[in-house]
């Protein structure tokens, strides 16, 4: 209870949770781009139809991966903490992309932004690598992030099963965490397949990768029980340097598109847990058929907007009525009508009419009868 105790505060307070003096890590991330244009994955996701909506505020997701740039003028963080002893920067340029895509302000002028800039990032790294990252600091990060209060939780890295993982996403689950994982990239070097922890592991959202067509990236790992697909091959983010990366590629970058959707779903339904969170996510997606691409490429205005008819009774947020122009008190409603009045009226009506015939009829024949001495007319 102590350490974790130690390690939700020291990331309240932004301190590192090892010594001060940093590892010697040589700081070389691949050089970005300051020239981007709108990528083929906003336009296909396009996060600005669900602002309206929601924008993430008040979700805490946490990017557990290989630190973030804390001078990207696009990136906010809410807290961050140093599982490896190595200092804050992001010497890969792969945790400011994932961030990124999760959580990237909006600018004006800037073509880029992420899927929830209303959530609050949270940053543990754990990595100075992309690959062969030590188990054992995933496994704390994840339960730091749950201690901390993190609603979203996004694993952008892949490992093997391992008992003291799996019970760390057990954990995570229980404090009513969404797990967004990477179903992992395959390559020829790879060997034979397998499944990727803890994208595997029961009650994760584990997250394949599309291209540009739609279809599975051919790295997109098949052998993971994948749950949904996001946009994973040539895609665009922010990037170490204060800068950009138009030429992403894997299941790594797939995934933060779905924990931006999640958190979206969590801001707009705050009733829903996080089994819950997950069903709208899949039964929103655009279906597809075939290995590795679960229910479908993720669809947050669908997620966000849908309503599902086996949430509970008080989960959906259902918009208010627009406002009448004038207050009902204003507008005077006819009254009734009054059939027996309307047939009274107009059997008064025909009795005066025939009352004036017939005075008619009198004033012209009383004269003519005076003067006949009321003696018959003769017939000619």
């Amino acid at each position: 209870m102590i350490g974790r105790a130690l390690v939700a505060s020291a990331l309240a307070l932004q301190v590192p949770l090892v010594p001060s003096i940093a590892k010697a890590v040589a700081c070389d991330p691949a050089r970005g781009t300051m020239e981007i244009g709108e990528s083929w994955a906003q336009k296909r996701l396009d996060p600005k139809r669900v602002w309206p909506l929601s924008t993430g505020a008040g979700v805490k997701v946490a990017v557990i991966d290989t630190g973030v740039d804390l001078d990207h003028p696009q990136i906010r963080l809410g807290g961050k903490a140093d599982l490896v002893g190595s200092g804050y920067r992001d010497c890969v340029g792969h945790g400011t992309a994932v961030a990124g895509i999760i959580g990237a302000q909006y600018m004006r002028g800037v073509l880029f932004y992420g899927m929830a800039p209303g959530a609050t990032l949270l940053s543990y790294k754990f990595t100075d690598t992309e690959r062969d990252a030590d188990t054992r600091l995933l496994i704390k990060g994840i339960k730091a992030a749950a201690d901390h209060g993190a609603k979203v939780i996004n694993v952008s890295s892949k490992t093997f099963a391992h008992s003291e993982l799996e019970a760390a996403v057990q954990y995570a689950l229980a404090k009513d965490a969404v797990i967004v994982a990477a179903a992992g990239n395959v390559t020829n070097e790879d060997g034979v397949p397998s499944p990727a922890y803890p994208a595997s592991y029961e009650g994760v959202l584990a997250v394949g990768a599309a291209g540009p067509n739609g279809t599975l990236a051919e790295f997109s790992n098949t052998k993971t029980p994948v749950s949904v697909i996001g946009p994973g091959e040539n895609v665009t983010s922010t990037w170490a340097g204060r800068a950009y990366n138009k030429e992403l590629d894997g299941t790594s970058y797939a995934a933060p598109y779905v924990a931006g959707v999640a958190a979206l779903v969590r801001a707009r339904y705050p009733k829903l847990d996080q089994a819950q969170i997950r069903q709208r996510i899949i039964a929103t997606a655009d279906g597809a058929t075939g290995a590795g691409k679960g229910a479908g490429m993720v669809n947050p205005l669908l997620a966000v907007s849908a309503i599902l008819p086996n949430e509970p009774a008080n989960a959906p947020v259902v918009a208010p009525p627009p406002p009448s122009p004038l207050p009902a008190s204003a507008i005077t409603h006819a009254p009734p009508v009054d059939q027996d009045a309307i047939d009274l009226a107009v059997l008064i009506a025909g009795c005066a009419l025939g009352l004036a015939l017939l005075l008619t009829v009198i004033r012209a024949v009383v004269p003519m009868g005076q003067r006949r001495g009321w003696r018959p007319g003769r017939s000619e």
